[in-house]
């Protein structure tokens, strides 16, 4: 398999869930991967000047441990991809809520900069 613990469908829990996407960084790499056609390594989804390797380990780990995303091993890379199918079966609707939620909040955060600027 991986190599890393990922829990099973039955076992990802809203609150896991919801504490893993409450980060603006774990939620970056969430829209992301949803984004994303193949699944990913972790220095494709947040740019590595963006965030210390150890702080963005972090994130995958808890996002990984709250059934979020699946990491596998794929020689010397972890390939990330999100559990679209396991958290859609487990909360219906949820991530497609919150992933518009995010791109809505992001394009007004952009709209922002760009007046400020």
């Amino acid at each position: 398999m991986s190599g890393y613990l990922h829990p099973s469908r039955d076992d990802i829990t809203l609150t896991a869930v919801l504490a893993a996407f409450g980060d603006p960084v774990r939620m970056e790499i969430v829209r992301t991967l949803a984004a994303a056609e193949a699944g990913l390594n972790c220095s494709a989804t947040v740019p590595l000047t963006a965030v210390p390797r150890s702080t963005l380990s972090h994130h995958f780990r808890v996002l990984r441990e709250a059934g979020v995303i699946l990491m596998v091993k794929k020689g010397v890379e972890n390939i990330n991809t999100l559990r679209r199918a396991d958290l859609e079966a487990r909360f219906p609707g949820l991530l497609d809520q919150v992933l518009r939620n995010a791109c809505a909040e992001a394009a007004r955060a952009c709209a922002a900069d760009a007046i400020a600027s």
